[in-house]
């Protein structure tokens, strides 16, 4: 009877690992698929006449909001590699970016 215990106790200790082997698979696996999450920053600068807000993602600035004291805030779209930033032919803007004031906004 011990010869016909040894190849069921095998067998099920097998199968106890099995699904463990299974799930450190399927973990390794998501880990190559998912790219890392993008660092993201909210920066706040603020003095007695104006308040900056600013969103970087991955390092780069995707939003500036100026908001004056005493004028209506608005919105500096920054000019980037991918975008001709020039207000007419032959005008360079250099490093700037574009101002929007957003009349309504709901």
């Amino acid at each position: 009877m011990n010869a016909l215990l040894r190849p069921a106790a095998a067998l099920a200790a097998l199968c106890a690992t099995l699904p463990l082997a299974a799930q450190t698979a399927q973990t390794a696996e998501n880990a190559r698929q998912l790219p890392p999450e993008p660092n993201v920053q909210h920066l706040v600068i603020e003095d007695e006449g104006v308040r900056v807000e600013e969103l970087r993602v991955r390092g780069q600035t995707q939003r500036l909001v100026v908001r004056p004291r005493n004028a209506a805030p608005y919105e500096v779209i920054p000019g980037g590699g991918e975008r001709d930033m020039s207000s007419g032919p032959g005008n360079s803007r250099g490093a700037a970016g574009q101002r929007v004031w957003n009349m309504l906004s709901f």
